[in-house]
């Protein structure tokens, strides 16, 4: 994949900022008994996207890269959940949600989107499940893979 010279170039890494952006403004709004809860995993998990982003593009092989988008994607799975929790406990209106739901899932789309893009041109396979991975074992022996 040709990378840009500057990571800050990036679609995916200007929308997670937007998020991160996003995010912040909604845990000011937070009540203090969650300083150290929800508010502070909010923040960290909405940092971490774009910061995972750009380290990737710091990194020399595309593999590295891939790798630290893996993560980016983790952590905005993660963050997805806790809005929802705090849509749950009552701390984010249901239109904050959504706009928050749907704000996450575009940067979740792209961020897929380039890892699918790693993927083919590495050659790689998706990573197996858990309760997948000892059938696959156990199949790629047999050589029925």
């Amino acid at each position: 994949m040709a990378r840009p010279k500057d990571y800050r170039e990036l679609i995916v890494w200007q929308k997670a900022m937007a998020l991160a952006r996003t995010a912040y403004a909604v845990t000011a709004k937070l009540p203090k008994s969650e300083a150290y809860g929800l508010h502070a995993q909010i923040r960290r998990a909405a940092v971490s996207i774009p910061s995972n982003i750009a380290e990737g593009h710091g990194r020399l092989t595309d593999s590295q890269f891939r790798h630290f988008f893996g993560n980016a994607r983790g952590s905005i799975y993660e963050l997805r959940t806790q809005f929802e929790l705090g849509a749950d406990l009552g701390f984010i209106d249901q239109q904050s949600l959504r706009q928050l739901m749907e704000q996450s899932a575009e940067v979740t789309r792209l961020i897929n989107g380039l890892l699918a893009s790693l993927r083919t041109e590495l050659g790689d396979r998706p990573f197996a499940s858990s309760a997948n991975t000892a059938n696959s074992a156990s199949s790629a022996r047999k050589g029925l893979r």
